[in-house]
């Protein structure tokens, strides 16, 4: 188990009860929600550079990239 801190946030009420509402339809505690968001938003590793999902040579720039819709 991680050790853990106590703190203290504040939310406009619209806002918590939105959160409520996520924590009783996922049945996770609202505790979970909230370090899962701040995980994913603001101490997620940052990339060191590009990120390629594809090999070989780039064959399309940018700005002609919808351009593979051109031809039936």
């Amino acid at each position: 188990m991680t050790p853990m801190t106590k703190t203290q946030v504040y939310f406009p009420e619209s806002d918590l009860s939105a959160l409520h509402k996520v924590a009783r339809r996922t049945k996770r505690p609202v505790a979970a929600l909230i370090r899962e968001a701040v995980q994913r938003v603001w101490l997620q590793a940052e990339t060191d550079g590009p990120v390629a999902l594809w090999s070989g040579t780039v064959k399309r720039t940018s700005v002609d990239h919808d351009s593979i819709y051109d031809t039936p």
